[in-house]
């Protein structure tokens, strides 16, 4: 099953100190699960000055369980970097999905 999965920093003056502290942690896990088809797309949202404040994803896990449980290990969450934490479910258009 396909989530969007959105992941916004606190705005605190420490939230980029956080993000920065444990990003390689976070990008050699998405690195992972790509390879794993699990993460299809992901990217950060950026303010108007380009700081990174967030971060969206696109996954395919097995249903919101096993979602969960990649939440609970993932570097962001651990790391107090994101604060507030969307989750959707979505379809991906077969188009987008050509390997």
């Amino acid at each position: 099953m396909q989530f969007i999965v959105t992941g916004l920093d606190g705005d605190d003056a420490d939230a980029l100190a956080r993000r920065t502290a444990v990003r390689e942690a976070h990008l050699e896990g998405v690195v992972e699960l790509k390879k794993a088809g699990k993460i299809l797309f992901g990217t950060a949202i950026l303010d108007d000055s380009e700081k990174m404040i967030g971060s969206v994803m696109v996954v395919d896990f097995a249903d919101r369980a096993e979602l969960d449980l990649w939440l609970k290990a993932e570097p962001y969450v651990t790391g107090d970097v994101w604060r507030k934490i969307e989750v959707a479910p979505c379809r991906v258009a077969p188009m987008f999905m050509a390997k």
